[in-house]
């Protein structure tokens, strides 16, 4: 689990530290999935054109971006902003392999599932996020598969709708996905 160890220091570098010890908190209260693959039917989140990466390596590829882009949202490190930014990524496949992550394939509306686990612990959430940012998480975790996401409606859905965070992890999982972060080794 490398990436694992690195997505957890990259979060600890970049969140408030109440944020990263909400996020550890959470984290540590999920089946653990960070080890199974990105794509559950290989077809999928290919890296290289072949090789399969696991959840912690996908997430890791959209925090590592999300990091250096922080200024473009005029977002500061270590502060309440960024962890909703950087929750809602390492939150948004949460749920991909359901509530116990023993399902042998992707959950296709994990989308849902993970922004309604959010939403059912709005008190946990709100004590270190206002309203606003609160809402924004769950917007961009619900979301973060753009017009496929199970709550979107394909002909009318449309981002200008939605918060910008939604459309970056949108972006940013489209980005990954799809091989196109090359990071440095």
């Amino acid at each position: 689990m490398e990436y694992y160890a690195k997505l957890k220091e990259l979060l600890e570098e970049n969140m408030s530290e109440k944020g990263f010890k909400l996020w550890n908190a959470i984290d540590s209260s999920l089946t653990d999935i960070w080890s199974k693959p990105s794509s559950s039917t290989g077809k999928y989140h290919l890296k290289d054109g072949n090789r399969q990466p696991n959840i912690d390596e996908h997430v890791y590829d959209m925090a590592y971006v999300a990091a250096k882009l922080l200024r473009m949202f005029n977002v500061s490190k270590n502060s309440t902003e960024a962890d909703v930014l950087f929750l809602a990524i390492a939150l948004h496949d949460s749920l991909k392999y359901g509530e116990t992550g023993n399902r042998p394939h992707t959950d296709k509306k994990h989308d849902r599932a993970a922004a309604e686990m959010i939403s059912e612990n709005q008190q946990t959430f709100t004590k270190l996020l206002t309203t606003e940012q609160y809402d924004i998480l769950v917007d961009a975790v619900r979301f973060h598969s753009g017009q496929w996401s199970t709550d979107a409606s394909i002909k009318d859905f449309n981002f200008g709708d939605r918060h910008h965070y939604a459309f970056f992890v949108h972006l940013l999982d489209m980005l990954s996905t799809n091989d196109l972060i090359k990071l440095p080794h």
